[in-house]
């Protein structure tokens, strides 16, 4: 059976260590940390920063004496594991003690599990300059798709792409035995109602209810987790003698519709991802995390691997911090 790939803290504490280790030019560290093999490479920013094997292993410490002391603001990181193989993606503002000057920084690294410790095989630091100063122009392909994919279903299309959100009641056959039938059906009405406000309320339409949950879509994954949110934060606070958990699963992609109701695999996956969230929480899925980017006021946590029924091997989930938004 083959490896999945998986979110890993520890690369995280790996390549932490390294930064830390470069920003206080610990040689020995440096030296220790990277692989002993003459297949490692180093691609830095400057011309000719080109290294590879035990000639990089030696030198790259001596390298960063010549670095001016700075100080490392890091903004993100994130790295994933298959097998021995480990990968990582780190972006940094180094602002420098010689000058004053502060400089945003991207930095790859590739790793091998070697001897039961992680090794840098592949590094790589880059300053980035627009494409506009090198080439006299802006790629804007891939972003246009990505603009498409946030804003192109509309609700009289029959199909294209667009966010699913599925809501589903926590242990609610517990909740009906305590309360009987007739009163677990009011509950259900005035939720079915507010909910189907909220999702109205962030342009999105209520396909269909499901026994204690339902099913919605909307045009941009920013309009779903918004509605999300709301719904979220419109439970915990209603009074109520019936309190009840909610469990929100979001994803995005390629949709059909058909007799007023949607097909797809990324139905499906929505509600997988559903099934995985506990009471009170939202989890959506990486390709709704990607299309959002850096929307205002949206805290999530860091990714997850999870298995989903129906859907091999691992797949990368975000919980979204409703409380914090």
């Amino acid at each position: 059976m083959s490896q999945g790939i998986v979110p890993s803290p520890e690369l995280i504490a790996v390549v932490r260590r390294w930064n830390d280790a470069v920003r206080l030019k610990d040689r020995a560290t440096l030296v220790n940390m990277l692989s002993s093999s003459e297949h490692l490479r180093y691609q830095g920013s400057a011309e000719n920063e080109e290294w590879s094997g035990q000639v990089f292993r030696r030198g790259f410490a001596d390298h960063t004496k010549e670095i001016p002391d700075f100080e490392w603001d890091e903004h993100s990181l994130e790295a994933f594991e298959c097998g021995n193989a480990g990968w990582a993606h780190c972006t940094a503002t180094l602002t420098f003690a010689s000058n004053g000057k502060s400089a945003f920084h991207r930095f790859t690294f590739v790793l091998h599990l070697e001897d039961g410790v992680w090794k840098v095989v592949q590094a790589h630091v880059s300053n980035p300059t627009s494409n506009m100063e090198k080439i006299g122009i802006e790629h804007t392909a891939l972003n246009a798709l990505i603009d498409a994919a946030r804003h192109e279903f509309q609700h009289d299309q029959t199909e294209g792409t667009a966010s699913v959100m599925f809501t589903d009641i926590a242990n609610s056959s517990v909740i009906t035995r305590r309360l009987g039938d007739r009163r677990w059906a009011e509950v259900i009405a005035d939720h079915f109602a507010l909910t189907s406000q909220m999702i109205e309320a962030n342009r999105g339409r209520m396909i269909k209810s499901l026994g204690d949950g339902t099913m919605s879509i909307f045009a941009s994954p920013q309009n779903a987790l918004r509605a999300a949110i709301e719904i979220q934060s419109r439970n915990a606070a209603a009074a109520s003698d019936a309190p009840f958990g909610l469990r929100i699963g979001i994803h995005t992609g390629d949709v059909i519709q058909r007799n007023e109701d949607f097909f797809g695999s990324v139905v499906n996956k929505a509600a997988r991802v559903t099934d995985i969230s506990g009471p009170n929480e939202i989890h959506v899925t990486d390709v709704t995390r990607l299309l959002v980017g850096a929307e205002d006021n949206l805290v999530f946590r860091p990714p997850a691997s999870v298995s989903l029924k129906g859907f091999g091997g691992q797949q990368v989930v975000y919980q979204l911090d409703w409380s914090a938004n």
